[in-house]
């Protein structure tokens, strides 16, 4: 992990990974300023291996800050959250056909509830 000693302020950036569905991993920094995504995955790599990306390579993981997809080149702010994304499993167009298939058109969407006696799509 960098130590920053002569550098300037330190910037306090945490690294999420996603390792499987709805299990997270948490790796908090001190990096210096002017450091990059690509920067704090690193430093997270050399923190014991704790996290580890879902793909073998950094360069092929999707990653964002607070939500929103950003280059490996993009420079840090301080408390900024860096999130590692696994890649879809499954087309969410998909997925909700499947779903929709599943539970048969009478139990969802507007109509659901219907007024007994009243017309269909009313």
């Amino acid at each position: 992990m960098a130590d920053g000693a002569g550098k300037g302020p330190l910037l306090q950036v945490t690294v999420i990974v996603c390792i499987a569905p709805r299990e997270t991993r948490e790796c908090p920094l001190a990096l210096p300023a002017g450091a990059t995504v690509a920067d704090a995955l690193k430093a997270c790599d050399d923190g014991g291996g704790a996290l580890t990306a879902p793909t073998d390579s950094a360069a092929l993981a999707t990653v964002g800050i607070w939500g929103r997809v950003v280059g490996l080149n993009t420079v840090l702010q301080h408390l900024d959250r860096v999130e590692v994304y696994r890649p879809l499993t499954v087309d969410p167009k998909v997925a909700r056909r499947e779903r929709f298939a599943r539970q048969g058109a009478r139990s969802t969407g507007l109509f659901a509830r219907q007024r007994p006696g009243g017309k269909s799509g009313y």
